[in-house]
């Protein structure tokens, strides 16, 4: 009960009161891996303990071959959190005893709670400030944060549209409303969010995962499994589209082809010409990361690689080095950070969800709306994941590990047997 109601608190105050949903997460993290390690049976022998225990690993030994070799840039301790906070996803798994039912039930308390956060921390004023052209942030961090958690939002508010509007197949008119009502706040938030990420990574994320279920369907005739949620997600998308230029092509526009010089400037691989503008600071930042990485390329240099980047490339400009203290890139990141060896734990771990996904729909434990979404979510991750470091802040953890362990739910159901009804 105690690790039941600590999950329910962190889906339902990550966001909107992430003082006390970081507590309970952390609580539900605790919990979990107790209760995996003392009830879990053949589960403790899972790839993801495995793989958190290598997360661990290589965080300590990059720590202290650092500790010999730079000891005034490493911290007092390995810090494994870093890494290892990307793992609360098990105990998520186990709270929610492989039933898609819990799974859904606490997405959808996830979603309840950062709707309600944008209304609460960032207020209607912000709201109606977004709506007459200025970019906005809902009170999340910053701008980029709180528009990744509208894609989030609005990828799960699409794919899972027949369950939201047509429950036990009879079509339900508050329920059409609502769908409708969350529709055009998740759209304007990612509108008026104005990140360019964001759009980039739906714009690909709809129409490829609607692409992959087609030829899913069309190899292995899924039928209704995943017929009827690929056709409303590929209408959703051309839907989405039309109404987001037809409200906001001004803004839109503006916002893409604000930096049209520095993409010429790439395309022609004139990089030290590239000026400091929004991707101008990623595009020097990572060049400099790259110096960095090829001196240590296989254990980096310890946790703080990120900030050690920044403050100490002697190129980068002072108000680079005053205002920024990370490298905007994930997975650039844990390569400067910890190594090829850190990314291939991250590369691994990403495999084997994506492989257990796989799995437990084929072995009929995930519905196919389900594995629709896990789908869409891992293009749209990797892609935003490139161009601000989300999985390194407490937005990105949190939704990494609801969606992850949501997923890693039913593919242990599939495994080693249900705790719980689907």
């Amino acid at each position: 009960m105690a690790g039941c109601l600590s999950l329910v608190l962190y889906a339902a105050l990550g966001v909107l009161w992430s003082d006390v949903g970081g507590d309970a997460g952390t609580l539900t993290a605790a919990l979990g891996l107790i209760a995996v390690l003392t009830y879990g049976g053949a589960m403790r022998r899972s790839a993801a303990l495995w793989l958190l225990l290598a997360a661990i690993g290589v965080q300590v030994l990059s720590w202290t071959l650092g500790y010999f070799h730079h000891p005034q840039w490493v911290t007092r301790n390995p810090e494994v959190d870093r890494l290892a906070k990307l793992f609360i996803f098990i105990a998520v798994a186990w709270w929610l005893g492989g039933s898609t039912r819990n799974t859904l039930w606490l997405w959808a308390l996830a979603l309840a709670g950062f709707l309600a956060a944008t209304l609460v921390l960032g207020g209607p004023q912000e709201w109606w400030q977004g709506l007459q052209g200025q970019r906005i942030g809902f009170g999340i961090r910053n701008n980029q944060h709180g528009s990744m958690l509208f894609g989030v939002a609005l990828l799960g508010w699409v794919v899972f549209a027949r369950r939201v509007m047509r429950p036990r197949g009879t079509w339900v008119a508050w329920r059409v409303g609502l769908w409708g009502l969350v529709l055009a706040m998740c759209l304007t938030g990612v509108a008026i969010g104005q990140t360019r990420a964001v759009w980039l990574a739906l714009a690909v994320s709809l129409p490829l995962a609607g692409l992959v279920a087609l030829a899913v369907v069309r190899r292995y005739g899924a039928g209704r499994s995943l017929r009827r949620p690929l056709l409303l997600t590929l209408g959703a998308g051309v839907l989405l589209v039309g109404l987001a230029v037809a409200l906001f092509g001004d803004t839109l526009a503006e916002r893409v082809t604000t930096e049209s010089g520095v993409i010429t400037q790439l395309m022609q691989g004139n990089l030290e010409q590239v000026p400091y503008t929004s991707i101008g600071i990623r595009i020097h930042s990572w060049v400099a990361a790259l110096q960095w990485i090829a001196e240590r390329p296989l254990v980096g240099w310890g946790g703080e690689g990120r900030s050690l980047v920044i403050d100490h490339t002697p190129w980068l400009p002072d108000f680079v080095k005053a205002d920024f203290g990370h490298l905007h890139n994930f997975f650039i990141e844990v390569w400067v950070a910890y190594g090829l060896l850190g990314v291939a734990v991250i590369a691994a771990l990403a495999a084997w969800i994506g492989r257990g996904t796989w799995l437990a729909w084929r072995g009929g434990a995930m519905p196919g709306d389900v594995a629709l979404f896990g789908a869409a979510f891992f293009v749209y991750w990797v892609i935003v994941n490139q161009f601000e470091s989300y999985d390194s802040f407490w937005t990105g953890v949190y939704v990494h590990n609801l969606v992850v362990g949501g997923l890693v739910t039913h593919y242990w159901r599939w495994r080693y047997g249900s705790r719980g009804a689907a």
